[in-house]
């Protein structure tokens, strides 16, 4: 049974920065796809990154040069660096992995719990 653990979410001053965690355990062949979705208040859920399979990366306008997103394959982990944070960033922060759990088998797609990020002074 697949369980993805999301964490590094917390109160931040702007400018300042986090580092969101995304680690899934449980009878994994591999990850494929990983990513971030943020959903500020009173807003739609949006794709904030994306990483594939091979390590390339994209962001969404917002967020490029400030967010890099990686991955640890050994550690079935991906990451969210956020820097230069502003008051646009509050939201809370939903991972994905696509995991497949055997070789032969299409990835099924995995949800963090959610982690709240706020920026405020």
């Amino acid at each position: 049974q697949v369980h993805l653990v999301e964490s590094g979410g917390d109160l931040v001053q702007p400018g300042g920065s986090l580092r969101l965690s995304c680690a899934a355990s449980g009878g994994i062949f591999s990850i494929t796809d990983a990513g971030w979705y943020r959903q500020g208040p009173g807003k739609e859920r949006d794709l904030v990154a994306h990483i594939n399979s091979v390590g390339s990366t994209n962001y969404a306008d917002s967020v490029k040069g400030r967010f890099t997103i990686s991955r640890d394959n050994a550690k079935n982990t991906a990451y969210l660096q956020m820097n230069s944070l502003n008051f646009e960033d509050t939201a809370v922060y939903y991972c994905f992995l696509n995991i497949k759990q055997r070789w032969d088998v299409a990835p099924i797609n995995y949800w963090g719990q959610g982690t709240q990020v706020i920026v405020s002074s």
